[in-house]
């Protein structure tokens, strides 16, 4: 009867909702009968809860790509990303040779100020050992995460000091940055690479934007690239930095909930400087409402390859368990009224290798490979100029991904082994380094990976059952040091700089910058076409 009752409840949570009238779906009670039925004269013994989990995510699966089933603690998982804070202890950390390695205190966290530091080890917590147990990532989260001043002891060994250093820790806030970093390319462009929409974001991004201005910055690129997306009121209040009076910046639509316009409606601390925002395949949901309200009001210029394609709307619909469903409600449209979804009817497994057929297809590499229909032309709102819809964003300026370097070998080793050699690397030669590079200026001037350096990346790799292979570390040896450099500069200074060292290697980014330098550039894209 309790397997009954747990079954029940569920479905009948997840059908009344989708008929949105409080009426009870009368389908439930045929779920909930045969559940009842497996689970009472099933030939084997089953796990209820697993069956009925299976169940669920299987039926959202069937209905589009991105209505989906989170358990409670990947919903935990998810509000700490979009929330923009969790509760811990502070610190990054990663698993290197089975222990729990931290790669950085967070600045004016719970561990910094009882003196955690970078390259310590925790290998007893709370008195069990942690080290050499296959603990997972997962693991460590559930042990150093908790509420907010509660206490946690953990045993320490750190490089040159004999025994268990011991710390007792209490438990605060930590914030999650949604903000990778900004910095200023040259006296005039600003850089601002957001990572995700989180709570926080548009308060990072005023923070960053007025550092910027302060440092002269009077034009702005917006790095989206891989950015997933997130909440929507984020997206909205960031275009509306962007876009001056009472401009639509999106709307939904739904056959079951209310159709809403977002406007801006406040002055913006970046309405006039000329604007580029990057985007790849990889750009969703909230970065191509940022993205494709800029373009549709000509306020700037759109640089990259063509944006993933996620213009489905997701409500949130909480379970008596503490789990959730995210049922799609509604789809995004740009204000020309471009669809931002990409089409699906072809199925999921389809629609997931979509970036893999465009690779096939050779979107990524020529901007003539991609059609659209003249059924999916646009006119901008100011310009006159044609956009298209048809799934995601289109660029104004296509820059083709560069292949050149990518080899077997080379794709081995970043999955991966690179990112653990950077770790031990840092962790053997911390002091040495910093004592040559006191700062980042002083590294990404003067430091770059010497021979026997890459050897020992090399070795590492061999000892990693990845065999070398001449000719194709030949290809892939500049942009294997670049990584290299990129990496140590991340885990010896701080995560923003590895893109002050990768930057200037991105032809993305570079065509961007050509633009701002180039204003005639940047104004001939957004001027007006006549009919």
């Amino acid at each position: 009867m309790k397997r009954f009752k747990i079954f029940l409840v569920l479905a009948l949570t997840i059908l009344v909702t989708m008929t949105g009238k409080g009426q009870i779906n009368p389908q439930a009670f045929k779920l909930t009968e045969v559940m009842n039925k497996v689970s009472h004269y099933y030939v084997d013994s089953i796990n209820d809860n697993e069956v009925v989990e299976r169940t669920i995510v299987q039926m959202l699966h069937e209905l589009d790509p991105h209505s989906s089933y989170l358990s409670k603690e990947d919903m935990e998982q998810l509000n700490e990303q979009l929330e923009g804070e969790f509760e811990g202890i502070g610190v990054s950390f990663n698993i290197l040779e089975d222990t729990i390695y931290i790669i950085r205190a967070i600045s004016g966290g719970p561990s910094e100020r009882v003196g955690i530091q970078a390259g310590d080890r925790i290998v007893k917590v709370e008195g069990e050992t942690v080290a050499g147990t296959g603990i997972t990532t997962r693991d460590v989260q559930r042990l150093l995460k908790g509420p907010k001043g509660t206490r946690v002891d953990i045993s320490i060994r750190r490089r040159g000091v004999n025994g268990f250093l011991e710390f007792t820790i209490t438990r605060d806030k930590i914030p999650v940055y949604s903000l990778d970093v900004s910095y200023m390319v040259n006296d005039r462009i600003g850089y601002v690479k957001l990572a995700r929409f989180s709570h926080t974001s548009v308060d990072e991004f005023e923070k960053a934007l007025k550092a910027l201005k302060a440092e002269g910055m009077a034009d702005l690129i917006l790095d989206l690239s891989g950015n997933g997306g997130g909440w929507l009121p984020v997206a909205v209040d960031l275009a509306d930095h962007f876009l001056s009076g009472n401009k639509e910046i999106v709307r939904t639509e739904g056959a079951k909930v209310p159709d809403r316009r977002y406007k801006s409606r406040k002055s913006g601390l970046f309405e006039d400087g000329n604007l580029v925002i990057m985007i790849d395949g990889n750009s969703a949901s909230a970065s191509e409402i940022v993205s494709g309200a800029v373009q549709d009001w000509d306020r700037g210029v759109i640089v990259g390859r063509r944006s993933f394609g996620k213009g489905l709307v997701q409500q949130p619909f909480y379970l008596n368990d503490g789990s959730m469903i995210r049922l799609t409600v509604a789809r995004y449209y740009t204000p020309t009224g471009r669809l931002i979804q990409k089409p699906y009817e072809n199925g999921y497994e389809e629609y997931a290798l979509d970036l893999i057929t465009r690779y096939n297809r050779g979107e990524l590499t020529s901007a003539d490979s991609i059609a659209f229909p003249e059924s999916q032309r646009y006119k901008t709102l100011v310009q006159n100029r044609t956009v298209y819809g048809g799934g995601g964003i289109m660029p104004d300026y296509f820059v083709p991904l560069d292949t050149s370097v990518y080899t077997d070998y080379y794709g081995r080793l970043i999955r991966g082994i690179l990112n653990q050699f950077v770790l031990q690397y840092v962790d053997d030669h911390r002091d040495d380094f910093l004592e040559s590079y006191p700062d980042f200026e002083t590294y990404n001037k003067q430091y770059e990976p010497m021979p026997k350096h890459l050897d020992e990346l090399v070795a590492f790799a061999e000892n990693e059952d990845l065999p070398f292979n001449q000719k194709e570390w030949v290809i892939s040896k500049s942009q294997i040091a670049l990584l290299l450099k990129g990496y140590l500069a991340r885990d010896l200074y701080g995560m923003g700089y590895f893109y002050e060292v990768y930057n200037p290697a991105n032809e993305v980014f570079n065509k961007a910058v050509e633009i701002l330098k180039n204003p005639s550039m940047h104004h001939r894209k957004l001027a007006k076409v006549e009919n």
